[in-house]
């Protein structure tokens, strides 16, 4: 693929909100992985006016991504919304109402969260022909699950704020 095609199947995944991969990054990658020797250029396109690089990862870049891979899968990578937390941790610095309205901001903010997500996963799924891995659709299930739970938290400290006199 060539940097912008790449790009351009990060969009349609939406994978900067689940990866964490930012898509401006992209060309910058392509050289480092390039001069790692983790790909290799296989063709230059001409579109237009324009030339384009067509990479492919090489066997040394199939070791590195196997390795990386294994160590990731072998890892922890349990996320907490630390700074949620923190925040709760001082809630009675706040009035309140004006707690209870931040709560409420973020609950909105969850929503969309999930809202994004859903369009997600469908446009993948139309991308795809219906036919999206069923690891995939286990991952996205997960990641709707963690912001339905965090939902649910938030919910809760509101009730528990409206409970308070």
């Amino acid at each position: 693929m060539s940097g912008y095609d790449i790009g351009q199947t990060l969009l349609m995944t939406d994978a900067e909100r689940w990866s964490g991969v930012l898509i401006g990054s992209i060309y910058h990658a392509l050289k480092k992985m390039e001069q790692e020797g983790h790909i290799k250029i296989a063709s230059i396109e001409q579109t237009g006016h324009r030339q384009k690089a067509i990479y492919e990862i090489t066997d040394q870049g199939r070791a590195y991504l196997k390795s990386l891979v294994s160590e990731t899968i072998t890892g922890s990578n349990v996320a907490y919304p630390s700074s949620l937390y923190a925040a709760l941790s001082f809630y009675q610095q706040l009035p309140r109402e004006e707690c209870i309205q931040a709560l409420e901001n973020h609950k909105n903010t969850l929503k969309q969260e999930f809202e994004a997500m859903k369009h997600g996963l469908e446009a993948k799924n139309k991308a795809m022909n219906n036919n999206v891995p069923p690891m995939v659709h286990l991952m996205m299930d997960h990641m709707l699950n963690v912001i339905s739970q965090q939902q649910s938290f938030v919910q809760k400290a509101i009730d528990l704020l409206d409970s308070e006199n």
